[in-house]
């Protein structure tokens, strides 16, 4: 459930009802800020009104950085929308020119961006083979287009597409 709440919109993570011997019941619960992904608790008494909100899903297209925030493409009305950084995070580091992402927005206001869980990029940096430990499972790191940091097996050389999850910053494998 999303809600408003002193003109900040909120997730609720968690509720319970709380029963005390003396007193009336109450709801505590735990809300996260959809802006700045803040935690908070909050008690509400039973029957107190809140305004739920209803956010909508746009499919957006990166196109590239324009000063601090982002620029993107909405599929659907073909209109340019600006992410703030903030919005971002470090999802920054898989973003490439052309890629869709899911962004959850209320009225005019992004904010999520969820990027796909696996993306193919290329490895444009990997650390020298003597750096790396000679164990049989061993790894290395590896730089992408995008510039996100991997680690990656020592048979990955720059220049190879790697499949990589999104969501763990693992490589899945080498295409």
């Amino acid at each position: 459930m999303t809600i408003s709440l002193d003109g900040k919109i909120y997730r609720v993570e968690s509720c319970v009802k709380v029963t005390v011997a003396k007193g009336n019941p109450f709801i505590k619960t735990k809300l996260k800020n959809l802006m700045s992904d803040e935690t908070v608790e909050k008690n509400f008494k039973l029957g107190q009104p809140i305004s739920e909100v209803a956010l909508a899903e746009r499919k957006l297209e990166y196109l590239y950085l324009e000063g601090k925030d982002y620029l993107f493409l909405d599929v659907g009305n073909l209109e340019q929308v600006l992410v703030p950084a903030g919005v971002i995070g470090d999802r920054v580091n898989y973003l490439k020119e052309g890629i869709d992402v899911k962004a959850m927005c209320y009225g005019t206001s992004i904010f999520s961006v969820e990027l796909p869980q696996f993306l193919e990029l290329m490895v444009v940096k990997t650390e020298t083979a003597e750096a790396a430990s000679p164990l049989a499972n061993a790894t290395k790191i590896a730089v992408l287009e995008t510039g996100a940091k991997i680690e990656v097996p020592l048979f990955v050389e720059t220049g190879d597409i790697v499949k990589v999850d999104t969501h763990t910053n693992e490589y899945i494998q080498r295409v």
